[in-house]
């Protein structure tokens, strides 16, 4: 039995390692029949080598599920093992495939991150595959037994990567005491900021203006001012670039934008918060800096004794705006200092803010984010995203020497410990706090691997079909706590999930409807007349299994759009038939109210009457669109509202790839019934659509 089996282990870290080990020594996979498929993207670093056994130092820089995969086959040269170094997502599903899932007995987990984990498990719980789950964290470990339909899922759980402690963010912005406080704020604050989230908030406006300004209204004032005007320093650059003698975007202009950073975040920041606080002490009579609060200084350009840390910041900024915009960097020290001085920066004077900052202990923004947000969105409407060039949000990577990621973050960090006189964390500091990095303990893996190896030989034996999971154990122990805190215990039935009606009364996460074509395929119409028929409820929406995207294949409201019309009158003034177009199209209302109120001569009403036109256009297609979409085959309508953007070419051959391969679509439905004159939530299983055999 042991030589059949298909396992899928995913990850060849130091849990990795030690289930490679034991999978070649319990002879798993040695006939033909059986397979190992081990996959791990990353490669060997020497630092790995103290707790991932299976590779000495020749290994390093090779990839960890190759070297451990011939470390093993070594041991036990009849096993069958393929190692591969892709990664284990939504991004690699023509890669594992349906039939590779299908065919596999079970999955064993040896990742490191929640993500990854919560992947896995969904794919166990689509295939009905058992999965072996565990984890270390220094001296503490725990290991879960997943068994189809009899046991309780990961994804049941309430884990996340966030951090156990976290930081009051008037601490971070204000009054940080703490090394920690400066590495937390450059990551959490400036590099996701300036590029990561501002790059994101920048491509959904140019791609798609319309859906950028819909998503804005979900936001708080103060984060659509910080997209707004994250989007706005993107724009100022772009329009830079274009009024340049060369007409493009440059590492120079990179190095103008780092530098405008560096004063605003490092000096005019610190000087406004010192104004604001001696403006408060003088009207009070009582001491600002007192306890942990510290005074910081500013930074001064013209020091020469400071100006080495500066350099470093705009070379790490410089570089990383580079990356954003797909430039070549600059990487030759003496060559970017030559273009620093070429550039002539001069420190800007500083002027008093018009409006204290926010000295509060209350994690709130300045009370005039509103009529900021406000002004920026009258400013953006107007722009025209034809032409703007595409930005490449970074993806924050800490393995990554040349990436200028830990760097930047290094010399961000002691620039603010600087500024508040804390003491400078040192880079390999930055990279393990920032990383998120966790100690691995060679006892604590080798224990809890030995207990999974152990319920792995029951699952062989076939005693999750005969003694169901009563004979199975999942455990949490901490070695330092002794043998107390040594704990076992019985994995958890399936959660049930309660409907909501009368029939089913409830499901569970291994459950899904089923629906197969007879013959003809279904329209999304036929399709949620069978749902509601078949349950007595009201379908409000359909939309993929998984998607966090608001798109959906139906949507009652946009249903109710097929009723929505604009009108312009022979006079020329416009109405609308219901002010959910205004939110619709937030451009509108303007030009609905400018028309009523210009005169007939004034030239401006033309611009108006343009936009009028646009939005009445606009509505007409997504008219159009929702019909189209209705009255089609279920298959096209998921590939209509799900396929990616033109100019997103690899992400588009991947979902071609994907979407051929298969012959089904898995959806979820969002659905009411009335009770009197309230509606009452119903919550169904995800609905597996077989359209073609």
């Amino acid at each position: 039995q042991m030589a059949n089996q298909k396992v899928f282990l995913v990850g060849c870290g130091a849990l990795g390692c030690e289930y490679l080990k034991g999978l070649a020594l319990m002879g798993v996979a040695t006939s033909p029949e059986g397979k190992i498929t081990v996959t791990d993207m990353d490669r060997i670093e020497v630092s790995n080598l103290s707790r991932q056994f299976l590779f000495r130092q020749e290994d390093v820089s090779h990839p960890k599920s190759v070297r451990g995969a011939l470390a093993v086959q070594k041991w036990n040269p009849n096993l069958n093992i393929t190692a591969m170094e892709q990664k284990v997502g939504n991004d690699t599903e023509d890669i594992f495939t349906d039939d590779f899932w299908r065919k596999l007995d079970i999955c064993w987990n040896a990742l490191d991150n929640v993500m990854a984990r919560q992947y896995t498990d969904s794919r166990c719980l689509f295939y009905s595959k058992p999965l072996l789950e565990s984890g270390t964290l220094g001296t503490k470990c725990n290991h879960e037994i997943v068994l189809p339909y009899r046991t309780s899922t990961y994804n049941d759980g309430n884990e996340n990567d966030s951090n156990e402690t976290q930081i009051a963010m008037c601490t971070l912005r204000s009054f940080p005491y703490l090394p920690n406080h400066c590495i937390e704020f450059a990551k959490q604050s400036y590099f996701s900021d300036y590029f990561e989230f501002g790059p994101e908030q920048y491509e959904t406006f140019r791609k798609d203006k319309a859906t950028f300004f819909e998503q804005l209204e979900s936001m708080d004032a103060g984060e659509q001012y910080r997209s707004l005007a994250l989007i706005q320093s993107f724009l100022d650059m772009h329009q830079e670039a274009q009024s340049s003698s060369n007409g493009k975007m440059d590492v120079g202009l990179c190095v103008k934008t780092a530098y405008a950073n560096l004063m605003g975040d490092y000096r005019t920041s610190i000087l406004n918060l010192c104004h604001s606080a001696d403006a408060m002490e003088s009207s009070s009579g009582k001491k600002f800096w007192t306890g942990t609060k510290r005074r910081p200084k500013a930074i001064d350009w013209n020091c020469e004794e400071d100006k080495a840390q500066l350099m470093e910041y705009l070379y790490s900024t410089a570089g990383l705006y580079a990356s954003v915009w797909g430039l070549e960097c600059i990487r030759d020290r003496n060559d970017f200092t030559d273009l620093v001085l070429s550039l002539n920066l001069e420190q800007p004077e500083w002027n008093p803010p018009s409006q204290n900052v926010n000295l509060s202990d209350e994690d709130e923004e300045g009370g005039d984010s509103t009529d900021k947000a406000e002004k920026l969105k009258a400013d953006l409407y107007s722009v025209d995203t034809l032409n703007l060039p595409p930005a490449n949000p970074q993806d924050f990577e800490k393995d990554d020497d040349l990436n200028f990621h830990i760097d930047y973050l290094t010399i961000a960090t002691n620039l603010r410990a600087w500024n508040y006189d804390i003491k400078a964390s040192p880079r390999h500091t930055v990279k393990v706090t920032a990383g998120r990095i966790i100690p691995a303990l060679a006892t604590t893996t080798a224990m809890v691997c030995g207990l999974v190896n152990v319920e792995y030989c029951k699952l062989v034996l076939g005693l999750a079909n005969t003694n169901g999971r009563d004979v199975f154990l999942n455990s949490n122990i901490n070695l330092a706590a002794g043998s107390g805190n040594f704990t076992t215990f019985c994995p958890d039935p399936p959660i049930n999930i309660e409907t909501g009606l009368d029939q089913p009364k409830s499901f569970t996460s291994w459950d899904k409807i089923e629906i197969v074509n007879d013959k003809e395929e279904l329209s999304v119409q036929a399709l949620m007349k069978r749902v509601e028929s078949t349950f007595g409820v009201k379908v409000s929406r359909i939309f993929a299994s998984g998607n966090q995207e608001d798109k959906a294949l139906y949507n009652a409201r946009e249903e109710e759009k097929l009723h929505w019309e604009i009108d312009v009158d022979d006079t020329g003034k416009a109405s609308v038939s219901s002010n959910d177009i205004y939110t619709a199209w937030p451009q509108i209302r303007m030009a609905v109210q400018m028309l009523s109120r210009l005169p007939p001569t004034s030239n401006q009403r033309k611009l108006f009457a343009t936009q009028v036109d646009k939005v009445k256009l606009s509505l007409a297609k997504t008219k159009e669109a929702f019909m189209r979409d209705f009255e089609g085959k279920v298959s096209q309508a998921y590939y209509n509202t799900y396929l990616p953007k033109e100019e997103e070419d690899d992400k588009i051959k991947y979902f071609d790839k994907v979407f051929e391969a298969r012959n089904y679509v898995v959806l979820n439905v969002d659905c009411y019934v009335m009770e009197g004159e309230e509606k009452k939530d119903i919550t169904l299983p995800p609905i597996k659509y077989v359209y073609s055999s």
